[in-house]
């Protein structure tokens, strides 16, 4: 339990400086790469999706400890729903996000009512079973999702009825980095909550949980519903962005990349995820540029390296150098 009272009292985690700098970082990041990266923009936004999607599985894995290897199934669902509200209901963006939220909320209460009372690889198995069934279900569905097609005619109005999507993506650049602030202030504010200290808690040890009256199988199964709300968020501003839908959001590949990334950045920070995500995306571009067939090796010696050398991730990297200045002094 130490690590756990070590986390939940770093200075800052809950004071105004300590949200307001990780923002103005994004927000710097973000700047920058819009000016010396006006071309690849499109790019630039999937990884900022991406961050967004890698964000909602920290909350399970890194706060809750909960792994799963279905976490393609919210962001699909979200995906699709937005996609459908688009073609059939309303063109607005934000009416698109919310619907895809709650989608992938949906999917994940359904789902998480039975994965939850399952742990270890049965878990795993069985949230690799759903996101199958959910990706044969609609490449069956023609008549509603387009099946291998992919569902076509997607198309968004201007966000807020002023900012019309542009060709170059810069609009849509900047709603996914807004999009991605907001999320991640709600999972700073989450994770700093009596509700997110008591998921770590659950995390190191669910008995002493349970043995102090705390209901363990409910919290897991109410950050599990928020954790694919915002997974369903992620695959609407997908939907959105891209135009286009196809049954390969369900691919097991995404929810296997997605915990790849988490783990190079370093779980249960959130900034892990952030930083994991960038370097991932960067990597596999450059990697598969390069060698469209090979890119892999490159992740798998990265990844290694990671778990032999930085077991908690990229992000603990400054704290341990700092460790070993320190007995050096």
């Amino acid at each position: 339990m130490q690590d756990l009272t070590s986390q939940t009292s770093a200075p800052g985690a809950g004071s105004l400086t300590g949200m307001l700098v990780p923002v103005l970082v994004l927000i710097a990041g973000a700047s920058i790469a819009f000016v010396l990266f006006p071309y690849d923009l499109a790019f630039l936004t999937r990884i900022v999706i991406m961050m967004i999607l890698v964000l909602s599985f920290d909350l399970i894995l890194g706060y809750a400890g909960i792994a799963t290897l279905g976490h393609a199934a919210m962001y699909g669902c979200g995906a699709y729903a937005a996609g459908l509200v688009s073609v059939h209901l309303s063109p607005d963006p934000l009416v698109g996000l919310a619907v895809g939220a709650l989608a992938g909320a949906a999917i994940s209460w359904a789902s998480g009512l039975v994965l939850l009372r399952t742990h270890g690889m049965t878990l795993i198995m069985i949230s690799i079973a759903i996101t199958m069934m959910l990706q044969e279900a609609a490449s069956k569905a023609r008549w509603l999702t387009g099946g291998a097609d992919g569902l076509p005619g997607i198309s968004v109005s201007p966000l807020l009825g002023f900012f019309e999507f542009d060709f170059v993506g810069q609009v849509a650049f900047i709603y996914s980095v807004c999009v991605l602030i907001a999320v991640f202030v709600f999972c700073r504010l989450f994770a700093g909550s009596p509700f997110g200290l008591g998921l770590k808690g659950i995390r190191e040890s669910a008995s002493r949980m349970r043995a102090i009256g705390t209901p363990v199988y409910r919290r897991k199964v109410t950050v599990y519903v928020i954790a694919g709300g915002i997974a369903g968020i992620a695959g609407a501003l997908a939907a959105q962005i891209t135009g286009l839908v196809g049954i390969e959001v369900f691919n097991f590949s995404l929810s296997a990349d997605v915990m790849v990334m988490l783990i190079l950045g370093g779980a249960g920070r959130l900034y892990g995820a952030l930083v994991g995500t960038l370097i991932f995306m960067s990597v596999h571009h450059v990697a598969a540029s390069i060698d469209p067939f090979n890119w892999l090796f490159v992740i798998g010696i990265m990844l290694l390296l990671v778990v032999f050398v930085l077991p908690s991730g990229l992000t603990s990297l400054p704290g341990r150098v700092a460790l070993l200045f320190r007995r050096g002094m």
